[in-house]
């Protein structure tokens, strides 16, 4: 589904990222902002060992203009409502895939083919079905609007149902997949559980796509174990809450104190006691 930021209803995006597993929202980012992550994301592949594909993880630790990400307000209420309000960042993940018309792989992933985000072994399944453990937001900061640009494929519909691609190599088209395109400053958001790939790049574009994925905070990050110093230092409660600092007593990732999760501001439904009480 595609949605306009400029007056997000939340309970019917909801209902379509239910059904469809994903959303493409456009115009999330001012052109001033995908200018800033542009220019910081410059700075880190100087520092980088030149390839015809990139894959950083934590970035959040690299450039303080990608941290600013973290509690992004058009999609913080957005996110909380889909996942709830006890929730931390899960991966700050910075792809970046060069022309490739000859389908070169290399070992940084210059594509990808079909499969659902998760561990291995796999997260539990439930009459084949997998269910969304965390979500992804791609900000889309390079000209996706046309396809074979090293875009995102999906299966919309994929992750509710039991199903499996009958092809797993990204480069052979799969019945019902869909190539995400958008322009920069757009969003996309999908489930872990949604079937993706990400296909070769045949353009003369170079892709470049920043995700951001969130989990409940009783979940273990993908790519950090705790924030640095220097992330947390002047943070307000609700990113220190998205970094993961709410309690030194693990047992309260499970069973927060109202205070500990100032997300819950933003949710809308019914919160049950929460475990708070006993």
């Amino acid at each position: 589904m595609t949605e306009d930021t400029n007056s997000l209803n939340v309970p019917e995006l909801i209902k379509e990222f239910n059904e469809q597993g994903y959303l493409l929202l456009r115009n999330v980012l001012t052109p001033e902002k995908v200018d800033r992550l542009n220019a910081a994301i410059d700075e880190i592949v100087e520092q980088e060992q030149d390839s015809l594909a990139h894959n950083i993880y934590n970035s959040v630790e690299r450039h303080e203009e990608i941290a600013s990400l973290i509690d992004e307000p058009t999609l913080l209420p957005l996110m909380v409502n889909l996942l709830g309000f006890n929730i931390q960042l899960h991966i700050s993940h910075l792809t970046i895939r060069k022309p490739n018309p000859q389908d070169v792989a290399t070992e940084s992933h210059s594509f990808i083919n079909w499969h659902q985000d998760g561990p291995h072994p796999q997260f539990p399944q439930i009459n084949d079905i997998t269910s969304t453990y965390y979500i992804k937001t791609c900000y889309i900061l390079s000209d996706m609007s046309e396809p074979n640009r090293g875009n995102t494929k999906i299966i919309p519909g994929s992750h509710n149902k039991p199903f499996k691609p009958d092809k797993q190599d990204v480069r052979d088209s799969v019945s019902g997949e869909v190539q995400v395109c958008g322009k920069p400053g757009d969003v996309f958001v999908f489930a872990q559980n949604l079937w993706h790939a990400g296909a070769p790049n045949h353009s003369s574009f170079t892709r470049r796509q920043l995700f951001l994925g969130y989990s409940p905070i009783w979940m273990r990050p993908i790519d950090y174990r705790t924030a640095s110093d220097s992330l947390l230092k002047n943070a307000t409660p609700i990113r220190k809450q998205l970094l993961g600092v709410i309690d030194d007593n693990p047992f309260k990732y499970y069973v927060p104190n109202e205070s500990m999760v100032p997300l819950k501001q933003f949710f809308q439904g019914d919160a049950g006691n929460g475990g708070y009480s006993h």
